[in-house]
């Protein structure tokens, strides 16, 4: 909101309460209206709905929409080029160059276009580990933004540790600010622009909550190897026994249902660190997709939707009763909710953890070929986690239509690596074999034919599957070894129908069965052409053989 008229907002007198030594000015943010600095939820609360942001709903969470996009847009997404860090870049697709001067100017516009404005600012950090611990600063046009930063990074304790806080990167959206494609060498108007350099990311046009969070995601991406840390995209949990579990996953695939077990404790549901001292949460919070969620077979994160704190992006509303509709997509599939991660109830308050046990590679095959499960040696665990195969599902990026889309999206989160892809693999490498890890790849895809012709697998039945895995019972059964893939499938799994195990029995056609099978193979095998000169020759080696 411009203030233009200088109207006394709900948080105003406390606007300064919370303020760090390290003020705006260090960025270049000058003559600006009020800046409202950390906060509490209560106070944005009243700033979001006294600015029209958006409204609370039965049992308190707050509805926001953000506006012309729903999701992510990677293609809008760039990355400065500067001699400090371009060597260490895996430039292209996803990290695409932008000019230094350019940048200049851009920010300069953005400088100017927000003075006489309010801003809201969160000052929080990412890792939960203290030795990896890195003060970010969130700076947001809207108060909902400032709101889901407190929901989603880890906050400081004191006042004083406020006060004392000085960040070591810094995102600022605007999401009424627009580039100017002739000017600033845009693709559109929006844009979403990484600065190792001056450790600043600029964000415009984009109201999508996401891009917050995966901007300070892409970040850690960059800075932990550097250091030794695997960054994973992944969820975590971990048993009574101490067994940690890994969840790698893109959106839509399960990683944050299937973590959010009753059974075993929630380290975190979407990035963490991987260090000799153990798993990490990078975050605070989860950003949960929640369309069509089922609260007897998701009963945490639904119990979560009807909470005081949390923020419901796009999600359909009564306006009158006030009850929220999960199962409405008016406004898009990639309904989402933030909240703080101890909303969970059995969430490991440290958001730490040791070395896990299993590691699971989720995909969503649309094919409806691949085995609801497969154990992986750790050279096959690699070659899946450089490919990434999975389905992109229901509008989690810009342009997704209804079907699922077939895609490798390389380390299981492309758009958000930095570095060369071998890169991670050899840090996981070392880490799986370090640690004698179990591996395996889990299928919450379809089955009986490809999307559209099959069904996709019960989620009753993953979880008995992945319970399986995770408890060891799955280690003591026969296997099978995949004639293309290589991999080894279980013959059998207590609760599970033996036709579920094997999808080939499950298809009306050996033939089409096979030949479907093929394509995938032939697409896997295509795929890692172009990362087979960076990898060594036996991970190359554990794809699919066509004879």
């Amino acid at each position: 909101m411009n203030n233009l008229l200088n109207i006394k907002t709900p948080a105003q007198s406390e606007a300064n309460a919370l303020r760090s030594d390290y003020g705006l000015e260090n960025h270049g943010l000058t003559n600006l209206n009020i800046v409202y600095w950390n906060l509490p939820t209560e106070a944005l609360y009243e700033e979001i709905t006294f600015r029209g942001e958006g409204k609370i709903t039965h049992l308190g969470p707050v509805v926001v929409t953000s506006g012309k996009h729903t999701a992510r847009a990677p293609n809008d997404k760039f990355i400065v080029r500067e001699a400090t860090t371009e060597n260490h870049i895996w430039w292209g697709e996803y990290n695409r160059p932008y000019a230094s001067e350019k940048f200049d100017e851009l920010y300069s516009r953005l400088q100017g276009f927000v003075q006489g404005r309010d801003l809201f600012v969160q000052d929080c950090y990412v890792g939960a580990d203290p030795e990896f611990r890195m003060p970010v600063r969130v700076i947001t046009e809207y108060a909902w933004h400032s709101l889901l930063s407190r929901n989603m990074f880890l906050l400081p304790k004191s006042t004083e540790e406020y006060r004392q806080h000085v960040p070591q990167f810094t995102v600022l959206c605007v999401p009424s600010f627009k580039a100017f494609q002739p000017i600033d060498g845009t693709r559109t108007d929006t844009f979403i622009t990484i600065n190792f350099e001056q450790k600043l990311c600029i964000i415009g046009v984009s109201a999508y909550g996401g891009e917050i969070k995966k901007s300070i995601f892409t970040v850690m991406n960059f800075l932990m190897p550097l250091e030794g840390v695997m960054p994973m995209h992944c969820s975590a949990n971990v048993g009574n026994e101490g067994d940690v579990a890994l969840f790698f996953g893109l959106s839509g695939t399960g990683k944050t249902t299937l973590s959010a077990d009753p059974k075993r404790k929630l380290i975190g549901d979407d990035e963490h660190g991987w260090s000799d001292r153990g798993i990490f949460n990078f975050e605070g919070g989860c950003y949960a997709k929640v369309i069509k969620l089922s609260p007897s077979a998701e009963p945490q994160i639904y119990a979560c939707t009807q909470r005081f704190g949390t923020v419901l992006e796009n999600v359909i509303y009564d306006p009158v009763t006030r009850l929220i509709d999960l199962d409405d997509d008016e406004i898009t599939k990639n309904t989402r909710a933030s909240y703080p991660l101890d909303y969970i109830e059995n969430a490991v308050q440290e958001k730490m953890a040791g070395h896990p046990k299993n590691i699971i590679f989720l995909t969503c095959d649309a094919s409806g070929v691949l085995p609801p499960i497969a154990r992986l040696t750790p050279n096959q665990a690699l070659y899946q986690f450089i490919s990434g195969y999975t389905a992109k599902v229901g509008g989690t990026e810009v342009g997704l239509g209804e079907e699922p889309e077939i895609t490798f999206s390389t380390c299981f989160g492309a758009p958000f690596m930095v570095h060369y892809p071998s890169h991670y693999a050899d840090l996981l490498r070392r880490k799986i074999e370090r640690y004698g890890v179990n591996c395996w790849l889990l299928n919450t895809g379809w089955v009986g034919g490809p999307y559209g012709v099959g069904k996709r697998i019960s989620i009753g039945y993953t979880r008995t599957i992945l319970n399986a895995a995770l408890t060891g019972s799955l280690l003591g059964k026969e296997f099978t070894t995949d004639p293309i893939f290589g991999f080894e499938i279980p013959l059998s799994c207590e609760g599970v129908p033996s036709e579920m195990l094997d999808p080939l029995s499950s298809w009306p056609s050996r033939e089409k069965y096979m030949s479907k099978y093929r394509q995938l193979a032939a697409r896997f095998i295509d795929n890692f052409k172009k990362f087979a000169s960076d990898c060594p020759p036996e991970v190359v080696e554990a794809g699919p053989v066509l004879s």
